[in-house]
């Protein structure tokens, strides 16, 4: 069969290149995507070019649609956005979210698809692999009408997270980085800002998502009595050095993991994963969230920016990779 798509692999930890695949026919209960726009989960995908994914990790890590294996060859990525242009009726040029990796065309049954929103553009749809991961997250911390909560790490998903508790009534969220930079981003999303010097303490919820072993430490020091930390970052093969001595124990503080691969044990009797991407896509009509949308550049550059990205991020948040426009083009 011809190679009618190209894809980004990681040939070897530290590098990236463009492959040509094919593309296998349609099958009745699958769907043919053409792709519109990706985004680079730029802490995950980094470890990953970098080859940094443990080897206990390797099975859990793997993506949906995930080709080949830790560390490399791999392609690897999930948050993919395009129109379906081939397969059942009611699907057919519909715009659709799939956690796929980083590729121009691809096939998948038609239930690994989720049908954006008429309000939702797909531009912004980038987001929501992200976005699902900050509403378990928020599920898992369970802040209450009137909480202090404290989100430490401004990246994608603590930003996410906070905008997403700034919206319940009373709270008073503060969003904590050591990039002041990041002020900017915080106001534009309605909640208040510090950074590690400045962090209010007497925190009644904290969540921490800056993938920083110095940002774990900051969580326990701004936890209020009996509050729970909830861990959303994900370090790779990275220790973790933690001081739990000092007032740890006295002040009777909790640290929950919450990761996305399963529904957060709050809502698991009702929900699935299916409908916590439907709310994530949903919530993505709001136009303050193109906010986290810091940099766009062409599929076939991907080789030289995953390289940046992984090594000098600067401001990055969301990093959107476009796509070929012209249908016959691959």
């Amino acid at each position: 069969m011809a190679h009618d798509a190209r894809a980004f692999w990681v040939a070897e930890p530290g590098r990236g290149e463009i492959r040509s695949e094919p593309l296998a026919a349609v099958a009745a209960d699958e769907v043919r995507v053409r792709a519109l726009y990706s985004g680079i989960s730029r802490g995950t995908e980094a470890l990953v070019f970098r080859g940094r994914v443990p080897p206990s990790e390797f099975e859990r890590m793997r993506a949906p649609f995930q080709d080949g294996r830790f560390p490399a060859p791999v392609k690897y990525g999930y948050a993919s956005v395009g129109e379906v242009e081939k397969g059942p009726a009611d699907l057919r040029g519909r715009f659709v979210f799939t956690l796929f990796p980083h590729q121009t065309r691809y096939v998948v049954p038609s239930t690994a698809v989720h049908v954006l929103p008429v309000s939702t553009p797909p531009a912004r749809a980038v987001l929501a692999a992200n976005l699902e991961t900050a509403i378990n997250g928020v599920w898992d911390a369970r802040p209450l009408v009137g909480d202090r909560v404290a989100v430490i790490g401004a990246g994608v998903v603590g930003c996410l997270t906070a905008w997403l508790i700034a919206g319940i009534p009373g709270c008073e969220v503060e969003l904590i980085d050591r990039n002041p930079a990041r002020g900017g981003v915080a106001r534009a999303l309605g909640v208040r800002f510090a950074t590690p010097e400045t962090a209010a303490r007497e925190a009644d919820v904290v969540l921490h998502a800056s993938g920083a072993p110095e940002g774990l430490a900051l969580a326990l020091q701004v936890a209020a009595f009996e509050a729970t930390v909830v861990e959303l970052s994900w370090y790779g093969d990275q220790d973790v050095p933690l001081a739990l001595g000092q007032a740890f124990h006295a002040r009777r503080l909790t640290i929950r993991s919450s990761q996305v691969g399963s529904v957060a044990a709050t809502q698991r009797t009702r929900w699935d994963t299916r409908r916590r991407m439907q709310l994530a896509l949903r919530l993505l009509e709001s136009p303050t969230l193109d906010a986290l949308i810091t940099g766009e550049s062409d599929f076939d550059t991907l080789p030289e920016v995953m390289e940046r990205l992984s090594t000098n991020p600067g401001d990055t948040l969301c990093h959107r990779v476009c796509y070929p426009q012209d249908s016959t083009h691959v």
